[in-house]
């Protein structure tokens, strides 16, 4: 008799334990986002792949969702996300494919690929604040809905380009350019915090938006800016105009995005969350 309860309340614990992982993403690459879904009886839940600790959020009782970003320097092969709820431990296999990146020639103004000594400081000063600012983001989520394209118009540099600049290699393209015309209205791709709201000795007249638990969107060449820092910004919002500002062969969009210190695809972002009809929620503690 004190055997069957035995065995009855340990399957009772196994179950109680178990997890359940789902996930949405594109083909599994440097620079795409993974979405997934964890399903556990019991919290919190803890997430970490790629030598970092990973923002969860809820979305119902029993289920929580992680962005996780592979960055663009990510080696391939398979990479283990551990996840934690509760008692109960997994982990879940990322198979990272190899991915090659193209390489594009510009010629732009030489100041711009090599700076005068007196430009150095400002772009030092610049350096370390955006730095700051990738590690400084709001705890919570602060969108609800998928996240938008600021500009209707395509895509015309992929993600992770190669650039060499009059004859010299520089850092690989972290952003999406979208070829759009001279002040196009430039929309916030989701709700946020503006984080910095000013001109830029690189990027020109720039936007950066503190979505929440790592995440964070960069729109650069502004001709124009609309918004200020600490502004709260929804969905479609005008941030600004499309411009030429900073290091540019012309009027276009540059959108970056990080998550979680990860340079990531804007594109991925706008796949993964298309779905996600439901947004983070705010749960009653447990």
């Amino acid at each position: 008799m004190l055997g069957a309860l035995a065995l009855a309340f340990s399957l009772i614990v196994a179950q109680a334990e178990t997890i359940g992982v789902s996930r949405v993403s594109r083909p599994l690459r440097p620079g795409e986002v993974v979405l997934l879904t964890i399903e556990a009886r019991t919290g919190p839940v803890t997430v970490r792949a790629f030598d970092r600790d990973w923002p969860v959020y809820a979305v119902d009782p029993g289920r929580w969702r992680a962005l996780i970003g592979i960055d663009l320097e990510t080696k391939a092969g398979r990479h283990l996300v551990a996840i934690a709820a509760g008692s109960a431990r997994t982990s879940y296999p990322l198979d990272i494919g190899r991915r090659v990146f193209p390489t594009r020639r510009l010629t732009v103004d030489p100041a711009l690929v090599n700076p005068p000594a007196d430009a150095a400081a400002r772009i030092e000063r610049e350096t370390r604040e955006l730095e700051a600012v990738w590690k400084a983001s709001a705890d919570e989520p602060l969108w609800r809905e998928p996240f938008v394209r600021p500009v209707p118009d395509p895509a015309n540099s992929a993600f992770g380009t190669r650039s060499i600049l009059n004859g010299e290699p520089r850092s690989p393209h972290n952003g999406t350019d979208f070829l759009s015309p001279a002040g196009r209205p430039v929309e916030a791709p989701n709700a946020g915090r503006v984080v910095i709201a000013d001109s830029r000795y690189f990027s020109g007249n720039t936007v950066v938006i503190d979505h929440g638990l790592g995440l964070f969107s960069l729109l650069a060449h502004l001709s124009e800016i609309a918004v200020r820092k600490g502004d709260v910004v929804h969905p479609g919002d005008v941030v600004g105009k499309v411009g030429a500002t900073g290091r540019v062969t012309g009027p276009h969009l540059h959108w970056t995005v990080r998550a979680n210190g990860a340079r990531v695809d804007p594109l991925s972002l706008l796949f993964v969350t298309a779905d996600a009809v439901r947004g983070p929620v705010k749960l009653p503690p447990e």
